[in-house]
């Protein structure tokens, strides 16, 4: 509770009530809680620091209440007020340490049973390199890219870089995500908040704050790289009547810094921009927790502008082949969450940056007692947020935080990030042993660059006055000095500086302590407090206005009048030159809060010349590693703070020595030493990208109805298909298909190419069903590429004669245009390969019926092949290399075998077997367990191989009867996005049609710039207790008032079917 005095007030107050409460006069309430003693539990109990901002203000009337009766009252209800808080908060204390006694134990056998399965334990110089020394392969980076310690090595870094061509994409903060492309071409993506390049609104609302700015010039600093052809910083369109018109534009290009030299290097489409994706209410700006139902929305909108810059880029310097990016980098959860979706489609690396994280906003929040988990979760989304966040630590190779504290004390909050086991995993790939399918992102400390060039310290005499004279008349001082030395006596002493707001947390009150009870620091200097911008007290926020009125008090209580200057008022502009101010007295800035994130002041006021005296707890410390300027002190440690400061304004030659090396090291936080080591990271990862020959696979729409396009597709030995009629391993399993590089070997490239033309061959002989309208001459392959619209059939049925009666319905809806052969039709299921081929048989269904089948929910892709000799269904192999990224397989393989017999240990008492692994329906990227019943929400299975490093997509299917594991990135609705890429079909081409309800994939289906069509009344007997235990509930991530999702009717016939597709304008009436 530091920082309010009025406890004092309220102390005596309470004495003033003295023995009353206990007698029969006191309330019934107190009465009943024996005998009570307000004052000393209010000392011992409610002083240790809970949140009083409420009581303040009860305090603030009862004291104004003239009648000593009525204020007595309100005292003692008050009293009641705290004894129920401070109970609340030992409930909370001890539910929070409940908590994290279960993350320990759970913890601790994860790891136990990760290094047993890996079958050795690191001894202690097996540990590797420091994290700094490693890449995310556990390659040592040592002198591979050495970090920039001078102007002259950036200069020769960047000739090194020249003739590189990169394409770099960030996505902005909440969707903030930058996509690196080496070649070079970079994304960055932030969905929340207003972005432009210039005259940012910073402040403008509680999305729009400094992480915007720190996007925009990293955009900037990026794309003023050698090397880096093109930065695209990807954000939300907003066309809303209340904000400005600039935020409605498509493309924004931002001014580049320090090109002159580059210039001959610079392109048609080169340059940093920022482009706006439409997702999301068209005509409205909403806050970013209302954002996450739209998410796939963007996803589709962004991969859509990636792959057309590809091909753009790769006619302007990827020698007519498309440009991938290398990365993509996410900042922020729902960023996160979109990066890594935006990585499965394309196979691409991707990167994460977390800013703030859910799970430490979650526990500040409950802590703070204002708000139960469940209103928390109502109001921030949080536990929508905090998936989002362990889904990144899934899919990302590298985390980039400001600070070792960052990863110390918040990401080791998560289940996907065990500092113990990363060290492990990364020696055991140092020394090319086997980490049994386990994977552990890299975090890599990155500080935030800053902009310099415009900084010029000041070297003049700082021991004179800061007047000038005759001989040396000086500048116009700027309009902040005169308003903050006008509090000083004596102006000519060193000034100590503290920037910050008036929070609690900063820790100001402490300093003003400090600064009053040390007389020799009151002679030798003066205290400068910035503490935002006020006008009057009774205005501001309780919280900050109690610690504006502790200052106060502070002031007159040791009487410093003239020597600390507490300024109502200050323009950002004015920041530097009240740095300046500071700087030419020889003072001394200071951050005493109780925890640091980062520390950007810190940086800021040593590119000035000033030392700094900083906390201990946070980003300070590593700030201090760096720049080696000042002082490190324990915020809680009155007399340490002020020593430091006496310390630092009395010696001046520490003084002078604090300055220079802050002034020699300052560049290591510039924006291009930033881009040099964050580059650095991306060329440590191993490139992925898709692997096909896009130039083989097809050109623009109107060439794929030519005679040539059959021919190029047979004829593309880049396709990697297999003909198969069963789903066993052997068909699905690319290991005896590819050598070593991912390529197919000379034997199976004639196997492949006898094969294809076998399949061609059979097709030409045999005319297609006369039904569907094709004609054998202009067949293609995969036929649906050249579909105008292609119907997705996503419908989890309890059993198959629902699943048949409603296919009937769809093609009985569609079929006049299914015979003119514009609807194709695409089976996606969580049904094997075999299981759909007995499907389709039972039902009276050709395999030709459907271009394509979506099997194992969404972790195998088949082709329908009419007429072939080898089977009616081909693989692409193609999908696997795309989804096979931190697959398990053996290793976690194991795992699950391990789970299921511990779950049938603890069901010893029953003789049903309520677990089993099938080996015949599993597959090598598909592992399946039936179930008799449902032994483990989802969540907690996830959860769990999460905690082993494990990452896969666990799906419960089929009524809750069966399990799939999936590759992490591995989904049915990635699935499509994949045939996107691949074939080009396009996404607001298709048609997906589900049920009421559906396997825990379900929601993947409904969101995006696809049409989904709900049947009512199909799958509405899906078990409910598939969805009852989610981690938050579905109206957070479903867009119900989506324009993309039409519902039937009860009934879904083929006419309620036609009605809702011609509402959505995919047939016409």
């Amino acid at each position: 509770m530091a920082g309010n005095d009025w406890i004092n007030s309220y102390l005596e107050a309470i004495l003033d009530v003295g023995p009353g409460l206990d007698d029969a006069k006191s309330s019934l309430l107190l009465r009943e809680r024996g005998r009570f003693s307000p004052t000393r539990y209010f000392v011992e109990e409610v002083i240790t620091g809970f949140d009083e901002t409420d009581l303040h203000r009860s305090w603030v009337k009862a004291a104004a209440t003239r009648s000593p009766q009525e204020r007595n009252t309100r005292l003692e209800n008050m009293c009641w007020r705290i004894w129920n808080l401070a109970r609340q908060k030992k409930q909370l204390e001890g539910e929070l340490a409940q908590t994290n006694a279960k993350r320990h134990i759970e913890r601790e056998r994860g790891r136990r049973e990760a290094t047993a399965d890996m079958s050795e334990d690191l001894s202690e110089g097996e540990k590797g390199d420091a994290p700094s020394d490693l890449s995310t392969h556990g390659e040592s980076i040592r002198g591979r890219l050495p970090r920039i310690n001078s102007a002259d090595a950036m200069e020769a870094w960047a000739s090194q870089q020249k003739g590189k061509k990169l394409y770099i994409v960030l996505i902005r903060h909440e969707l903030k995500f930058i996509l690196l492309v080496f070649k070079y071409y970079n994304y960055a993506c932030s969905l929340h908040g207003l972005i432009r390049g210039e005259s940012m609104e910073l402040g403008r609302d509680s999305d729009t704050g400094g992480q915007v700015k720190y996007v925009v010039e990293l955009a900037r600093a990026l794309g003023s790289m050698p090397g880096v052809y093109r930065v695209d910083l990807l954000t939300r369109q907003v066309s809303a009547p209340d904000v400005d018109w600039s935020y409605g534009e498509p493309t924004e290009m931002l001014t580049l810094r320090n090109l002159e030299d580059d210039e001959d290097e610079m392109g048609e489409s080169s340059g940093a921009y920022i482009v706006r994706i439409p997702f999301g209410p068209k005509d409205k700006y909403i806050e970013k927790e209302l954002l996450w139902p739209h998410i796939p929305e963007f996803v589709d909108g962004a991969l859509s502008h990636v792959i057309q810059m590809s091909k753009v880029l790769g006619e302007q310097v990827g020698g007519g082949k498309p440009v991938w990016p290398v990365a993509i980098h996410g900042h922020y959860a729902d960023a996160g969450d979109s990066a890594a979706l935006l990585s499965g489609a394309l196979n691409v690396p991707m990167l994460f940056t977390g800013h703030s994280l859910g799970r430490d906003k979650l526990d500040q929040l409950l802590k703070q007692g204002r708000l139960s988990r469940e209103e928390i979760n109502t109001t921030y989304k949080i536990m929508r947020r905090i998936e989002a966040e362990e889904l990144t630590l899934d899919a990302s190779e590298i985390v980039i935080t400001s600070t070792r504290q960052e990863i110390e004390q918040q990401w080791r909050l998560y289940d996907g990030f065990d500092p113990v086991l990363e060290r492990k995993l990364r020696a055991r790939i140092r020394r090319n042993v086997s980490c049994y399918g386990r994977f552990m992102p890299r975090m890599a400390v990155i500080p935030p660059g800053m902009e310099f060039h415009h900084i010029v310290p000041h070297d003049g005499d700082i021991d004179g006055e800061i007047e000038g004279n005759d001989d040396h008349p000086t500048t116009p001082e700027p309009p902040i000095w005169p308003e903050i030395m006008r509090f000083f006596t004596n102006s000519r002493k060193p000034m100590i500086l503290a920037l910050a707001r008036a929070d609690p947390k900063k820790n100001i009150t402490t300093l003003v302590k400090a600064f009053g009870e040390c007389r020799p620091l009151r002679e030798l200097a003066n205290l400068t407090l910035i503490m935002g911008n006020r006008d009057e007290i009774d205005e501001m926020p309780s919280t900050n206005a109690s610690v504006v009125l502790s200052v106060l008090k502070l002031i007159d209580k040791y009487d410093l009048y003239g020597q600390v200057a507490y300024p109502k008022h200050h323009k950002q502009a004015d920041v530097p030159d009240i740095y300046r101010l500071a700087a030419k007295t020889k003072g001394v800035f200071i951050n005493p809060a109780f925890i640091e994130p980062f520390g950007l002041t810190l940086i800021e006021a040593a590119a000035y010349g000033l030392p700094m005296v900083a906390t201990k707890n946070g980003g300070p410390v590593d700030i201090h590693k760096v720049l080696d300027n000042g002082l490190l002190i324990d915020p809680h440690d009155q007399q340490s703070i002020a020593n430091a400061l006496l310390k630092l304004v009395a010696d001046k030659q520490l003084w002078a020595k604090c300055r220079q090396n802050g002034l020699n090291n300052i560049h290591l936080f510039s924006w291009p030493e930033h881009c040099k080591t964050y580059l650095s990271r991306i060329a440590a990862c191993k490139p992925r990208h898709p692997q096909w020959q896009q130039s083989d696979d097809g050109g623009d729409a109107s060439d794929l109805d030519s005679p040539g396009d059959s021919l190029r597709d047979i004829n593309d030995i880049s396709l990697n298909l297999k003909f198969s009629m069963d789903g066993d391993k052997g068909a699905s399993g690319n290991d005896s298909y590819l050598d070593s590089e991912g390529n197919l070997g000379d034997g199976n490239k004639i196997k492949l190419e006898n094969a294809v033309m076998a399949w061609s061959r059979g097709s030409s002989k045999e005319s297609r069903r006369s039904d569907r309208g094709e004609q054998s001459q202009g067949s293609v392959f995969p036929a649906l590429r050249r579909r105008k619209h292609i119907f997705v059939i996503a419908l989890d049925c309890d059993d198959n004669s629902s699943l048949v009666e409603a296919i009937r319905q769809i093609f009985a809806s569609v079929e006049k245009e299914t015979t003119q052969g514009s609807i194709g039709f695409i089976l996606s299921t969580s049904l094997t390969i075999t299981e759909i081929e007995s499907f389709l048989a039972s039902g009276g269904f050709n395999p030709s019926d459907f271009d394509a089948f979506i099997c194992n929910s969404g972790s195998e892709l088949y082709y329908s092949a009419p007429g072939s000799e080898d089977g009616q269904f081909v693989v692409d192999f193609y999908y696997h290399s795309h989804i096979e990224y931190r697959w398990g397989g053996e290793g976690l393989r194991k795992t699950l075998v391990r789970w299921a017999s511990s779950v049938m240990e603890k069901k010893a008492d029953s003789d049903e077997h309520i677990i089993i692994p099938s080996e015949q329906l599993s597959t090598d990227y598909c592992y399946v367990f039936k179930l008799q019943r449902l032994v483990t929400p989802v969540k907690e299975l996830r959860k769990a191989l999460r905690i082993q490093a494990l990452r896969c997509h666990v799906v419960y299917c089929q009524n809750g009867s069966r399990i799939n594991v999936i590759p992490v990135l591995a989904s049915r609705s990635q699935a499509l996005r994949y045939l996107y890429v691949r074939w080009g079909v396009e996404l607001t081409n298709m048609v997906v049609f589900t049920g009421e309800s559906g396997d825990t994939d379900y929601e993947g289906l409904l969101g995006g710039v696809h049409k989904t069509v709900v049947l009512k009344g199909v799958c509405s007997s899906a078990n409910s207790l598939l969805h009852l235990n989610r981690s938050y509930p579905l109206s957070d991530v479903i867009a119900t008032d989506s324009p993309n999702v039409s519902y039937t009717t009860q009934g879904s016939s083929s006419s309620e079917i036609r009605s809702s597709l011609q509402k959505l304008g995919c047939i016409k009436a």
